[in-house]
């Protein structure tokens, strides 16, 4: 498998672009589908464009908010040290990456955004500790782990929206109880299966220790940059003035922090672990606040953490754009009924599937993938006498799968680990093309 890798990792070094450049790319790409494969003229294309360049606006202020609330919690001093314990139990390179996927996979099951956030965090602690094992492997490792648990997290956007009352299709299919989507045998074994063959399949990637990138060798000990040790530090300095003080005030923090943590606890008393991605981060901020003891601490830890959000900031306009083009010019409904014209009552979930997983890789978005895909395949299901529910199943796992070739969902894993796309994306093609092959099996035999 490492020789595997390591083709596929050669190919991406020479002719995968920046992330934002394959943005760019995927940009014109659209734009140019849509001028010759629908009615849309040229310059329609690009009103689309634009009319879609802002549509994951407060989706991106989300996931930036995540990605530095996350790094914030897991900088701070008693987080550390769970972590740096954590992290010592691997004593060898192979089962550091395992562990990486097992504890991405675990996280993701509770939330998305709390897998792609945790697992990183979780193998750069790692690569620190372990001498002789990849940096760019332990990421890739934690970065698919958690992807490849989605189709069974609580968070999974599809199959919580088709259980929701009021939803958009609720005429058309009621509510599907998340025992038909998220907990059936159709998601779980995709998820658990490829958890686990993941695992090993990192652990075969390896590199040997003459190929290996270290740590120290994508951060030299002579850095400029902060430790995090060192940003907790910056807690001790002693307040003067009034000013001062009130920076770092204990007692204005707490005031914030239990009245946050009051609505927290409601919250799951009342709703259960029905998350969302506003909550997640809402309680990432508080429980943040906490751990950090005062505004200026928190203030500081965030300073440190909002680097990492600057792929996030630029690209996720660029694909709301290419969304936009997407969905107002007819191309994916163009594609899924491509699929839907040869199906058949026992190939419809395999073709949803694989029409999810092309669609992704232009709108690596699942909700708003929904949104446009799932009226299609809801009435094919209908006209083949398929259970809605697998079709909602379908295109979830679609969008899993190629989010593992999309740069897209992967920056805020590299935003954490300080990594470019070259880095990890060969090994993750690897594991995309594995979870493939499980996930199409799922959709034939549990239908």
């Amino acid at each position: 498998m490492h020789s595997i890798a390591s083709r596929f990792k050669v190919g991406v070094e020479r002719y995968l672009p920046d992330a934002f450049v394959f943005a760019i790319l995927l940009t014109i790409v659209a734009y140019l589908m849509g001028v010759f494969l629908t009615d849309a003229g040229p310059f329609q294309m690009i009103e689309y464009w634009y009319n879609g360049f802002w549509g994951f606006l407060a989706f991106a202020m989300q996931m930036v908010v995540i990605l530095v609330a996350g790094y914030c919690l897991a900088i701070a001093p008693i987080v550390q040290r769970g972590i740096k314990r954590l992290a010592k139990i691997p004593n060898n390179p192979g089962n550091a990456v395992m562990s990486t996927v097992l504890v991405s996979g675990a996280a993701s099951f509770i939330n998305w955004g709390f897998g792609l956030i945790l697992g990183p965090i979780f193998a750069r602690e790692l690569a620190k500790n372990i001498k002789d094992i990849d940096y760019r492997v332990l990421i890739a490792a934690a970065f698919c782990g958690a992807m490849a648990m989605l189709p069974a997290s609580i968070s999974l956007t599809a199959p919580l929206l088709v259980n929701t009352p009021g939803h958009f299709l609720e005429d058309s299919i009621g509510l599907i109880p998340l025992s038909q989507t998220i907990f059936s045998t159709q998601m779980l074994f995709p998820a658990l299966v490829s958890v686990i063959i993941f695992a090993f399949l990192f652990k075969k990637m390896h590199p040997s220790k003459d190929e290996t990138v270290a740590f120290e060798e994508k951060f030299p000990a002579n850095q400029s940059n902060q430790t995090e040790e060192e940003t907790a530090a910056t807690a001790e300095v002693q307040a003067e003035t009034i000013a001062e003080k009130m920076d770092r005030s204990k007692l204005l923090n707490y005031i914030i922090v239990i009245g946050g943590l009051s609505w927290v606890i409601y919250y799951f008393a009342t709703k259960g672990f029905d998350l969302n991605l506003d909550f997640t981060n809402f309680m990432l901020i508080m429980v943040g606040m906490a751990l950090h003891g005062s505004p200026k601490n928190y203030f500081n830890a965030v300073k440190k953490a909002i680097t990492a959000t600057a792929g996030i900031v630029i690209q996720f306009p660029f694909y709301a754009g290419i969304m936009g083009m997407m969905a107002s010019s007819g191309l994916i409904v163009l594609i899924a009924n491509w699929f839907v014209s040869f199906s058949t009552e026992v190939t419809l979930p395999l073709f949803a599937f694989i029409a999810a997983c092309i669609v992704n890789i232009f709108v690596p978005s699942a909700g708003g993938q929904w949104a446009v895909q799932g009226p299609i395949m809801i009435e094919a299901a209908k006209s083949l006498n398929v259970d809605p529910a697998v079709m909602v199943n379908a295109v979830a796992i679609g969008d899993v799968t190629t989010n593992m070739f999309q740069p897209f969902w992967a920056l805020p894993a590299l935003g954490i680990a300080g990594l470019g796309i070259r880095d990890i994306w060969g090994y993750c093609l690897v594991a995309m093309i594995i979870y493939f092959i499980i996930a199409s099996i799922s959709m034939i035999l549990f239908i």
